[in-house]
């Protein structure tokens, strides 16, 4: 009997040997070969692809999965994907195919033959002794085959340990099922070896982008990186406009290509770069974000994004020359590459840093070329963006009629592109400039429109805390701003880190300490719960208006870090200032100055005037 058994493990043995493509799979050793080399697969993986295998013509949920490959144990889901992630990156992304929401399948052809063993079954009752040397044969071979499996073990385990170095980590990103123009429906996005996608489907794109102040928190301990992008076509070519949100930074880009599924291919080889999640993912002052940036681009020099991005990262620091090169090098790449899109970027770009520097005439004629290369594609988006810039460059020219009508044109195009925020954004820059111009009745009409376009669109209630920020900045005194400012801070009570919260917060602060109300603005710091750069700025300036001289040495020197690590360059001058101005020897009045000396904007000089002159700064 013992021999039967052992011939019919042989037998049972022989039909679990599954071949496809170039690798042979033994099913009840759990071996994988490649031209009869042994490939390093994990114990759990090989009982993966065994079951996947095994259940060809039927799909397999994470849930069977994991009940049967870890059964009695609590095992997260990601497991699954991981393993499933490292055999198509053996075996080929087509190997295994996603069902959204329903599981996984293998899809490769394979071929398990049926080999006869050496001694037919139907003779083993009459040949005893063919038995016993079958025994004595199956004896032998399983100790072959048991000193094989342990040499197999030993290659495996070293070719797994340098796999695990050497294994690029899956990328994990939550994404808002894409939109598309014309009613087309939308896109969704499969599992691959790069990427575990986890599709949003609760929301949509419109309703995330123009409310992710409250959406994003509570979905960011599961799902901290969350991508949302709108998809349109245009004279047979398709265009991506996407947001990768982060906890600590966006990240934006637009792509076109041929067709949809070559714009998603586009996108995900994009999102494999690393620098993307080292930005997203953590706070980086300017000058580590462009020598990231750098260094990603001198890897990717063809990804037009990156340029764009370090193009932004130099005028952010104020390095115009080197913005202008590389904005040079981005209208000659997108230009061979024959990109709209990016070319515009580059104009655009150009426009603004020549804007800087006062070369209004140049600027202009810059921006009109941008222009023309949206109008090409279509870009209403874009061209919204290149008109709100236009009436800054009119405001120098003093030409009031010529601002309005800029700014209306970029609402009108923010409409039809169905862009609520740029829209309304348009209609409150207006106010602001028409208050700046004296133009009475214009500020308060177009903030009007804007308020009433957020009831109709239905915003959040941060959205309207722009109305009373508005009216504050129209206010004269400061008694006059305080209602306006603590409507605001009501509005954002559900978003207390909108910038329209913090300053806000920051203005009535200070008017409470010039008015002595230490009680009132106690209160508003005390509200302001989340450690950043804003807050414990509130920290140390009451502090210091209550004389704790060792708090605001320490609040000051934190906010300092915080500032200096967000890039806030503003806040971190202020922080100098107050640091220079205290008599603690503690403080390293050199350290500070010097950082004024060389990071002081002329607008900051200008407005600290006074101070910098009493500090013989």
């Amino acid at each position: 009997m013992r021999a039967k058994y052992l011939i019919d493990q042989i037998y049972m043995a022989k039909t679990t040997l599954y071949k496809f493509k170039d690798f042979e799979f033994d099913s009840a050793n759990l071996v994988l070969t490649k031209k009869g080399e042994a490939i390093a697969i994990r114990h759990n993986e090989a009982k993966v692809l065994k079951l996947l295998i095994e259940r060809s013509d039927s799909l397999l949920n994470k849930e069977e999965i994991l009940s049967l490959v870890w059964p009695n144990k609590i095992i997260s889901e990601q497991a699954v994907f991981q393993n499933i992630s490292h055999l198509r990156n053996l075996f080929g992304v087509d190997a295994i195919k996603t069902f959204p929401k329903r599981g996984y399948q293998w899809q490769l052809e394979f071929v398990s033959p049926n080999l006869q063993p050496t001694v037919e079954k139907a003779q083993i009752s009459h040949h005893s002794t063919s038995l016993k040397q079958a025994a004595k044969r199956s004896y032998w071979l399983y100790g072959a085959l048991a000193s094989i499996v342990l040499v197999f073990i030993g290659v495996i385990n070293l070719q797994t340990e340098s796999g695990k170095k050497n294994a690029s980590p899956i990328i994990k990103l939550a994404y808002v099922p894409i939109s598309t123009s014309q009613d087309r429906g939308i896109i969704t996005l499969e599992d691959n070896i790069h990427f575990d996608f986890t599709s949003l489907t609760h929301l949509n794109t419109s309703q995330f982008e123009t409310s992710a102040e409250l959406l994003y928190p509570p979905l960011a301990n599961t799902y901290p990186l969350v991508l949302t992008a709108q998809m349109r076509s245009y004279n047979q070519q398709s265009y991506l406009d996407f947001t990768l949100k982060g906890p600590f930074a966006d990240w934006q880009g637009q792509l076109s290509g041929s067709s949809e599924e070559d714009v998603i291919k586009q996108l995900q080889q994009h999102l494999k770069q690393t620098v993307i999640y080292d930005l997203l993912n953590k706070p980086l002052p300017p000058e580590l974000k462009q020598a990231n940036l750098s260094i990603a681009h001198q890897q990717s020099p063809d990804d037009l994004i990156i340029l764009g991005k370090l193009i932004s990262t130099y005028i952010r620091m104020g390095e115009d020359e080197k913005a202008m090169v590389m904005a040079d090098k981005l209208v000659n790449i997108a230009q061979s590459q024959k990109k709209s899109q990016q070319t515009g970027n580059a104009f655009l770009y150009q426009s603004r840093i020549l804007a800087s520097k006062k070369l209004v005439d140049l600027s202009s004629k810059k921006l009109n070329l941008a222009i023309e290369e949206f109008e090409r594609i279509d870009d209403l988006k874009r061209q919204a963006d290149a008109w709100q810039a236009q009436s800054w460059l009119d405001l120098q020219h003093k030409d009031y009629s010529a601002v309005k009508a800029s700014l209306l044109k970029s609402a009108r195009l923010a409409l039809k592109a169905n862009d609520k925020q740029r829209e309304i954004g348009a209609l409150t820059y207006l106010s602001i400039l028409a208050h700046k111009e004296h133009q009475e009745n214009d500020k308060y009409q177009y903030l009007l429109q804007a308020e009433n376009k957020m009831k109709e669109y239905q915003l959040p209630a941060y959205h309207f805390a722009v109305v009373p920020f508005h009216y504050a900045i129209f206010s004269e005194k400061p008694s006059d701003k305080e209602p306006h400012l603590k409507q605001v801070i009501e509005l954002t009570s559900l978003t207390p880190d909108h910038w329209m919260a913090h300053e806000s917060r920051q203005q009535l602060v200070q008017y409470y300490i010039k008015q002595n109300r230490l009680e009132e603005a106690g209160a508003l710091v005390v509200a302001a719960t989340t450690d950043n750069a804003q807050n414990s700025y509130l920290k140390t300036i009451l502090a210091k208006a209550n004389k704790q001289t060792h708090v605001f040495v320490t609040h000051a020197q934190r906010t300092f870090e915080q500032a200096q690590l967000a890039g806030y360059r503003s806040l971190s001058l202020n922080v100098a200032l107050l640091l220079c101005s205290e008599p603690n020897t503690s403080v390293n009045y050199d350290f500070y100055s010097q950082y004024i000396n060389e990071n002081a904007t002329a607008g900051w000089l200008q407005a600290n005037e006074k101070k910098l002159i009493a500090l013989n700064l």
